[in-house]
């Protein structure tokens, strides 16, 4: 099944034994990354990735980063000997300066889900239980549960909305609110003042309690209704927000994300992380994805036009799709989720894991216009 050229596997193909490096091109083989012009470069990651599955699973870019940060990472080999720990100033300037905040308001983590598993460690006890939606982004309720905390999941409403009415009438006695928004993985947004209210309501209950809000999404919401959180940080210091590289910045592989709150609030999350645990390529990748601000309106403007396509195919052919402000879309199939991943499989595309109690649903990442136009002829097939 041919497939379109973009970056998404650029890493993967560098990585390739001997005979991936014989189809190469010239510049790279003979001068690196350093010669080698942005339509090179991302002509060199579809070389490796159109003969694969198209890869609708993991709410991954499907361009892969942009060309300064493959430059950044292969200079970055040059001193790949030495431990990354005493140069993470860097990158948490570059983030700080571009969320308006100071370096002491930034933490690192290998990932966000780093960041998740911090806040459950530092927050939750056997008496301050974790309050998370469902379905919603697993990974807090999984670490509580391996740790032995205590997990209240609060179903999601009729429209398959967080119910924030619900998670705050369970946040007194907790030791961590977990707000995804946009949610994973109905893709469904609050606005700034559904957002705020939730926070106060819940501090007037307990203000013992911490509040997570996961903005793994942030970047491709359209509403004007909705603002991050991070300007709450400067208020509530019982109030931090997650962030990740993995979606819109397109290096999933290298797991870099990070923490804004107070300095007080992460300190007790830093002081649980591990010294070195954010690799120097990650480092660099991530404070050159952050100085490429044009190639975010370029992904975006990419995701809406694909998420849209996506939607009216499903919707055309009879299938509600909750609105998504996310790089995905919930599917409800009104049939076996797990079936129809699977069939799906068998011919080339893949698709999200099932959400209990969803099992009806599915979600569906978005990938290039192209990919969606092939993949789509795949769930009319299965779909039949």
């Amino acid at each position: 099944m041919s497939q379109p050229f973009d970056r998404r596997s650029f890493l993967r193909t560098v990585g390739l034994g001997s005979a991936g490096a014989l189809s190469l091109p010239a510049w790279i083989n003979a001068r690196g990354l350093e010669g080698g012009t942005a339509a090179e470069v991302t002509a060199i990651a579809a070389a490796a990735r159109r003969n694969g599955p198209i890869k609708l699973d993991s709410n991954e870019n499907p361009n892969g980063p942009v060309p300064a940060v493959i430059r950044e990472v292969q200079r970055q080999f040059g001193v790949a000997s030495l431990y990354p720990a005493r140069s993470e100033q860097p990158v948490r300037d570059a983030i700080a300066k571009a969320n308006g905040v100071s370096g002491a308001q930034v933490m690192l983590g290998c990932g966000s889900g780093e960041v998740l598993r911090l806040a459950v460690q530092a927050f939750c006890s056997p008496s301050r239980h974790l309050v998370t939606a469902l379905p919603s982004f697993e990974s807090p309720a999984q670490y509580a549960r391996v740790l032995g905390l205590p997990v209240k999941e609060i179903p999601l409403d009729a429209q398959l909305r967080i119910d924030l009415e619900a998670m705050a009438r369970e946040a007194r006695g907790a030791g961590l609110v977990f707000l995804c928004n946009p949610n994973n993985p109905t893709g469904h947004v609050y606005g700034e003042r559904e957002v705020r209210g939730f926070i106060d309501t819940v501090l007037r209950a307990d203000p013992e309690v911490v509040i997570l809000v996961d903005e793994a999404y942030h970047e491709f919401v359209d509403d004007r209704a909705y603002a991050s959180a991070v300007p709450l940080i400067a208020t509530q210091p019982r109030v931090f927000v997650s962030r990740t590289f993995s979606k819109i910045y397109g290096i999933a592989g290298m797991r870099l994300g990070y923490a804004l709150g107070a300095p007080a609030t992460l300190t007790r999350m830093e002081r649980l992380r591990l010294p070195n645990g954010i690799s120097g390529h990650a480092q660099v990748a991530g404070i050159a994805a952050l100085s490429e601000p044009a190639q975010l309106a370029k992904e975006q403007r990419a995701n809406r036009e694909a998420r849209a396509f996506t939607t009216k195919w499903f919707t055309d052919a009879g299938y509600a799709v909750v609105p998504s402000q996310a790089n995905f879309v919930l599917v409800h199939l009104k049939r076996d989720s797990a079936a129809f991943r699977d069939a799906c499989a068998s011919k080339g595309v893949l698709v999200g894991r099932v959400f209990p109690p969803l099992t009806q649903h599915t979600r569906v990442s978005i990938g290039t216009m192209a990919e969606m136009q092939q993949a789509v002829q795949v769930f009319k097939q299965v779909l039949g």
